[in-house]
């Protein structure tokens, strides 16, 4: 949850009070501040000039922390895409005082009106960072996809890039982007339908106060250059993991699909929101028909990723084949190091195979801790997000106190029941028994605490 309208501040206390529950801290310490100074001033050395070709940058239009930049290019039948990543290592060397804040960070935390860096602002915002018309050092992958969409790394190296345009996802024009950048997204695109990919992205809720004061919850829109722009970055790290694959040596994305008890939750879910959802058609095959900018379907497509298993991460073991059901494939994470201290190992390896070198024996130790480190990383972003859009339904729903809504029961369990809202994108518990899945329900809000971010409902 990285967006929200919050015109009037009146979710601000809240997320104050968030930041202290979690101890999120945005600031780094002197000496982590005085390493990123010096880090600044560190010459590339090891870097080919790439700066003759043109990388343009396409992410949010405040954004500054930007990983990725990217060139095509056609090749036979074949395209060719460069893509950029900004070279953090090259900036932070193991054990210094950088490396030990960002293993203790383990990721960028998210709020909505702010973040707490993975690195000094200096470093993400500023020398690392792939800002346009400045020379930074980068590393690029060459990753060729095949006229069907298959992708394939063909070459990884460090270099001198220049960006020549920051694009943003709700402005750019097709005539700022390399001709060829339409025709490699539906290739990818189309070669993640055939493999029978379920990748669930949802837009971002947001919190707006409408005509006559009410704060309504709703959903950002989704872009469809968001959704061709994460094609390159999934194509990329899809080439990357099956490299490391073959080379015996990674960290790789897993993660299982929902359960049979979780896709009939949704089903009840679906039901509530009058979604028509036949029983003998799959979740991956439903899913794939929803439409992110339509405020019902956003929903749905916010209860799969909240019904998922989670994703954690796993390093090469002989004899296994790592394996994450969203993307129906072995995947890696490569593309996003100034907010992802994995990603910043998993280019190390990459740089080291691609060109017949052993991976640096930190970059393999690493690997082993990793899972632990960016678990517990990854499960605190979770509570984070978790935490605000408790806090952004207790908000929108602090002025209906005593109202009644109509629900669907979507599951049970030995605290009661739990209900999903027919007409407002909310999920929340029923207290009582007798309740079956399925069931529709009238209830009575009778209790919003902001402070605490909990609502109670109970039989109308």
């Amino acid at each position: 949850m990285k967006t929200l309208l919050d015109p009037d501040r009146a979710l601000a206390d809240a997320l104050d009070r968030i930041r202290t529950e979690f101890q999120i801290v945005a600031d780094f310490p002197p000496l982590v501040n005085a390493a990123a100074d010096a880090a600044v001033r560190r010459p590339p050395t090891q870097h080919v000039d790439r700066t003759r070709m043109r990388f343009v940058t396409l992410d949010p239009a405040t954004s500054k922390d930007l990983d990725q930049a990217f060139a095509i290019e056609q090749a036979g039948s074949d395209l060719l895409l460069h893509y950029a990543i900004a070279d953090a290592a090259w900036f932070v060397e193991d054990g210094d005082a950088l490396d030990i804040e960002a293993w203790k960070r383990g990721e960028t935390l998210y709020l909505p009106d702010g973040k707490a860096s993975l690195y000094p602002p200096i470093l993400s915002e500023g020398a690392v960072s792939l800002l346009p018309n400045a020379d930074r050092p980068a590393v690029v992958f060459a990753v060729r996809v095949a006229p069907d969409g298959a992708a394939r790394l063909d070459g990884v190296e460090r270099a001198i890039v220049r960006s020549s345009a920051k694009l943003a996802y709700d402005t750019v024009q097709p005539a700022d982007l390399p001709i060829e950048f339409a025709e490699i997204a539906r290739r990818l695109q189309a070669a993640e339908l055939a493999r029978g990919a379920a990748r669930i992205d949802p837009p971002e809720q947001e919190v707006s106060r409408q005509a006559g004061g009410r704060l309504q919850l709703g959903f950002r829109p989704r872009l469809r250059s968001e959704e061709q722009n994460a094609a390159l970055s999934l194509a990329t790290n899809l080439a990357v993991a099956e490299a490391l694959q073959a080379h015996h040596t990674g960290l790789f994305r897993v993660m299982a699909g929902p359960d049979d008890a979780a896709v009939n939750r949704l089903r009840h879910i679906a039901q509530a929101l009058e979604l028509a959802w036949p029983i003998d058609v799959s979740l991956d095959t439903f899913s794939r028909t929803r439409d992110p900018n339509d405020p019902t379907d956003a929903a749905f497509m916010l209860a799969i990723r909240r019904a998922g298993n989670g994703a954690s991460y796993a390093p090469f073991r002989a004899g296994e084949i790592p394996w994450h059901a969203a993307v129906a494939a072995t995947y890696a994470q490569a593309t996003a190091p100034l907010r992802r201290l994995a990603d910043r190992y998993v280019i190390g390896a990459a740089l080291a195979v691609a060109n017949g070198e052993p991976v640096p024996e930190p970059v393999s130790a690493a690997f082993e801790a990793l899972p632990k480190v960016m678990g517990k990383a990854d499960a605190r972003a979770g509570q984070i997000e978790r935490a605000v859009i408790d806090v952004a339904e207790a908000v929108l729903l602090s002025e209906r106190v005593g109202e009644v809504f109509a629900a669907t029961i979507i599951d049970t369990d030995d605290r009661g029941a739990r209900i999903q809202l027919n007409t407002v994108p909310v999920v929340a518990r029923l207290a009582g028994a007798g309740r079956k899945p399925g069931e529709t329900i009238d209830v009575e809000l009778s209790e919003v605490d902001v402070d605490r971010r909990t609502m109670r409902f109970v039989a109308a």
